[in-house]
């Protein structure tokens, strides 16, 4: 048993960088070796879907096991449900630590003792506890977002201050802007406040519209005003783009932000767009918003959309079946709100009427004919076609000129991402084999985490092919 442990471990890091990071992590890491017998190397998993999950990467770890044990290997996968359900009761067992932990430590380094119940207790912070690094699924669209995240729970005031994370809605934000706040509350006896644009624009209204006090204080209202958003070692403001246009708003925000930031104090945005599109805000407000680091947050590609459903399923003990699971990924394509969203129709309809998932039930409680019947990949050619001002025939045909090669790239990678349709049935529509569209897939796939320009082309695209 030792030497089939031993041999697995050596496999494993050679997978590591060859596996998607969300595969790896989510399905090769917890399988357990189990025999090595007449070149059949067993692995346990306690993971109803890994075995169809993996079936893509089974190459790649027979080839690892060959290079290791130098010989030909056959690998193979057994679902194994004593293995389940020793999973699932020590995931129950670590879930309820975690929050035992969480509620000790608020308790210990936040919060006075008059705070007694775990909703107080959030509502101090303003934070939801849904809402941590732990359960972020990471992919390549928010990589690099939630690298520096954890950076600043880790060291907040520190480095990248104010952090300003930005992307489209329903991509995340919120969740990492939370994440960060739980991190420190966990870890620090640091005070956290996090709240909504929305809420900051509405103090300072209700403030400036009572005036005076009945002692005849004008500015008491407005202390009390300021000292709320000052008063804190880490502010976390959300869609910070609603104060645009609003003077006053900005005014108090950017004698806010220079208080807190001179006196060392972290401070994290969360926005719709970058600051370089405020076009109604002061420049003085947009330098401070880039002072310190900016980070993105694309549209997830298709594994990762995968990777969030399988979460959500194993989180809540629901089996859903590989191609299904697919499936809501392909049409849920524009955000993880929407992406969610399904899931939990689909899952509550089949269990309130007894049903299987399936892609037909699917279907039928999605209204996915109505709600998809446009988008091809003939579709989508045109529009990429359209974007990069080249015609269709070019992207169709041999032409390799730097321009088109890319335009063709792009179109490829967003025909397989959309639809969901094969390889082969991709290659067909731009009359090339499946080889060179997985080549091309790929490529746009590894390029868009280092490449921005690229990542905002395929933002955008996916934009208008939705719409």
């Amino acid at each position: 048993m030792e030497d089939v442990r031993e041999i697995w471990d050596k496999v494993l890091k050679i997978l590591k960088d060859k596996i998607v990071a969300t595969t790896y992590e989510t399905w090769v890491l917890p399988l357990v070796p189990h025999s090595f017998e007449d070149n059949c190397f067993c692995a346990l998993t306690g993971q109803n879907l890994a075995v169809q999950i993996l079936q893509k990467n089974q190459k790649d770890i027979s080839k690892a096991l060959s290079e290791i044990t130098g010989k030909e290997v056959y690998f193979k996968i057994i679902y194994d449900e004593n293995l389940h359900k020793q999973m699932e009761k020590e995931r129950q067992k670590v879930k309820k630590e975690e929050e035992k932990e969480f509620i000790k430590n608020l308790e210990n380094k936040i919060l006075p003792s008059k705070y007694d119940g775990l909703k107080k207790m959030q509502s101090a912070c303003n934070l939801n506890l849904k809402y941590k690094f732990d359960n972020f699924v990471v992919g390549a669209s928010n990589k690099f977002a939630y690298a520096v995240s954890m950076a600043v729970a880790k060291d907040p005031g520190k480095q990248y201050n104010p952090l300003f994370i930005y992307g489209g809605s329903g991509l995340g934000k919120t969740h990492l802007l939370q994440a960060i706040g739980h991190d420190i509350l966990f870890n620090t006896k640091l005070t956290v406040r996090y709240f909504k644009a929305e809420e900051f624009i509405n103090d300072l209204v209700n403030s400036l519209a009572k005036g005076m006090d009945k002692s005849g204080d004008k500015n008491k209202k407005m202390n009390e005003f300021r000292n709320k958003y000052r008063n804190a070692d880490v502010l976390l403001i959300d869609d910070i783009q609603l104060i645009e246009g609003k003077p006053r708003t900005e005014e108090e925000l950017y004698n806010t932000f220079d208080t807190l930031h001179n006196a060392g104090k972290q401070i994290v945005f969360t926005s719709d767009r970058s600051p370089d599109k405020f076009e109604n805000s002061p420049d003085r407000l947009k330098t401070r918003f880039k002072q310190g680091l900016l980070a993105d947050i694309q549209v997830p590609d298709l594994e990762t959309r995968m990777a969030i459903l399988t979460k959500l399923a194993n989180d809540r003990n629901i089996i859903i079946p590989i191609n299904v699971i697919e499936f809501l990924a392909t049409v849920y394509n524009k955000n993880i709100r929407e992406l969610e969203g399904a899931f939990n129709t689909v899952s509550a309809y089949a269990s309130i009427n007894d049903m299987p998932i399936t892609i037909d039930s699917v279907k039928r409680i999605i209204g996915y004919n109505e709600q998809r019947k446009n988008l091809t990949i003939d579709g989508i050619i045109d529009i990429v076609a359209s974007y990069y001002n080249i015609s269709v025939e070019d992207i169709k045909s041999t032409n390799r000129s730097a321009k088109t090669a890319y335009a063709r790239q792009v179109a490829i990678y967003l025909a397989k991402e959309l639809t969901g349709e094969s390889f082969p049935n991709v290659g067909k529509c731009f009359n090339r084999k499946h080889t060179t569209v997985i080549y091309s897939h790929k490529e746009v796939k590894t390029n868009i985490a280092k490449d921005r320009n690229l990542a905002n082309d395929i933002n955008e695209l996916t934009n208008l092919i939705n719409e």
